[in-house]
């Protein structure tokens, strides 16, 4: 069914009853379509979460993962040159 937007706008909630039946709700502007209303279809599955624990034991790593890094080659062996006490930044490129 097509209905003009005036239309629409006096009586959208029985539209939206109709686009829920199933039925074809178009709008249109001036005699040309614009708009169409569907029903939106529900899932039919519930949607599948995250599992807490999942990937447990799937993982293997040292002990010393969280120690703090202490001396300076193992700063720069990072990448963290910039934390080493008394070196200025590298000056961008020109």
């Amino acid at each position: 069914m097509t209905y003009t937007v005036e239309e629409a706008q006096e009586d959208f909630s029985r539209l939206l009853k109709e686009a829920e039946e199933g039925k074809e709700v178009v709008i249109a502007r001036d005699g040309k379509p614009v708009a169409r209303l569907a029903a939106v279809e529900a899932r039919k599955e519930p949607r599948k979460g995250r599992l807490a624990g999942q990937y447990a034991g799937q993982f293997q790593y040292s002990d010393d993962i969280f120690k703090p890094l202490e001396t300076d080659e193992e700063l720069r062996e990072y990448g963290f040159d910039i934390l080493i006490d008394g070196k200025e930044p590298d000056e961008p490129a020109a």
